[in-house]
């Protein structure tokens, strides 16, 4: 910058060569600005209490547990776990999966259209082999009667897609 003062006139010179500027003050802040307590603080640093949100303090309160008693199995409760070790898990999924297949097989050798029931057959079976509780050797057939069932309705399919392209 320089030190020529700025001007309307383009040439520079002052129209009002005698005009006194009126001199500089600096006014005191108003009450609205807050001063810091302390010297200026360099970002990233602690606050001292730590008393504005959102990094006020967390309370450490010992957590208070609501709800039934351990002790009080039996008086009074309406629900508890079984402790009987002969619980078994009943539920089985490899024979839906073989009747599936089964059925998706039979429709297969007439129509194309049993491949969602094939593909639920081979996806129920996949399932039933990764659980341990399941007959593998029913499962393995289900697989494999499921994926010959996709197989002969597919060839059912491109063999209707081929007889489509003859009429059209």
């Amino acid at each position: 910058m320089s030190d020529v003062p700025r001007t309307p006139d383009p040439a520079g010179a002052d129209p009002r060569p005698n005009a006194a500027l009126p001199p500089t003050s600096i006014e005191r802040p108003s009450g609205e600005v807050e001063h810091p307590a302390g010297s200026a603080r360099i970002p990233g640093s602690r606050r001292e209490g730590y008393t504005k949100l959102p990094t006020g303090p967390v309370g450490v309160e010992p957590v208070v547990v609501t709800g039934p008693v351990a002790d009080d199995i039996g008086r009074g409760s309406e629900w508890a776990p079984s402790t009987d070790a002969s619980a078994v898990d009943d539920t089985r999924l490899a024979p839906w999966a073989l009747m599936a297949a089964i059925v998706a097989l039979v429709s297969s050798f007439f129509v194309g259209w049993g491949i969602p029931i094939a593909i639920v057959a081979v996806v129920a079976s996949i399932m039933s082999l990764r659980r341990p509780v399941e007959s593998r050797a029913i499962a393995r057939w289900a697989l494999v009667l499921g994926l010959c069932a996709t197989v002969y309705s597919l060839g059912w399919l491109v063999w209707a897609g081929m007889q489509f392209e003859r009429l059209g």
